[in-house]
């Protein structure tokens, strides 16, 4: 049996953003990876893009400088949907029940979702940032079959023993959280029984005023 082969010297990881409410939990996810020195490959879905449109004043031009890479939804050739592509893992955020969906039955109709199954079948980490309420028993039953699989639901829930006083504060937490899944340390997660650290120079992802009008 031949031993796995090495993963490369600089870490990477698979950043997935779907069409699901939350935009801004990639965004920041980009950013902290990017803090972190972790090679990042971007796959943001067209339904992603009207998301952005509606919750953020970005271009796909500012979130695509934050990737190392950056690959078409629709290039179904690309070396994220090999399994001989060698990653720490994959993080969707967030991730639309679609896309659920899509996972839990095997039917890759994008990039995001067949870098997603690999991942599934080469048995790397798979972290899902499913976003909706209320949840449908079809969404559970996905969520259930996702986690039978050895991917990770994790919809971005907030701490509120981490006293968060900004929208930014809430997605850094829930972010912190997620990559210590992946052994990595943002330095955003306050964890319990931890004094309160100082605030870190971050973007302030908070609604403006037009925003919430």
């Amino acid at each position: 049996m031949n031993a796995r082969l090495p993963l490369p010297a600089r870490p990477r990881i698979v950043v997935g953003i779907s069409g699901a409410s939350g935009f801004v939990y990639g965004v920041r996810l980009l950013e902290l990876l990017r803090e972190l020195d972790v090679e990042t490959h971007l796959v943001v879905t067209r339904s992603a893009l009207l998301t952005m449109a509606h919750e953020t004043d970005y271009k796909m031009s500012d979130v695509v400088a934050l990737a190392s890479y950056h690959h078409r939804s629709d290039d179904m050739a690309a070396g994220i949907a090999s399994g001989s592509f060698r990653a720490l893992g994959m993080i969707v955020a967030p991730c639309s029940m679609k896309t659920l969906a899509e996972v839990a039955n095997g039917t890759s109709s994008t990039l995001l979702t067949r870098a997603a199954d690999v991942t599934l079948k080469e048995r790397r980490p798979l972290v899902l940032l499913a976003r909706e309420t209320p949840l449908t028993l079809v969404h559970l039953r996905n969520m259930q079959a996702v986690t039978e699989m050895g991917g990770i639901i994790a919809p971005p829930v907030p701490a509120f023993y981490a006293r968060p006083e900004t929208l930014s504060d809430m997605v850094d937490h829930t972010l912190g959280r997620v990559l210590d899944l992946f052994g990595l340390d943002a330095g955003t997660a306050l964890r319990w029984g931890e004094a309160a650290r100082a605030p870190r120079a971050r973007v302030d992802h908070s609604p403006t005023e037009k925003e919430i009008v």
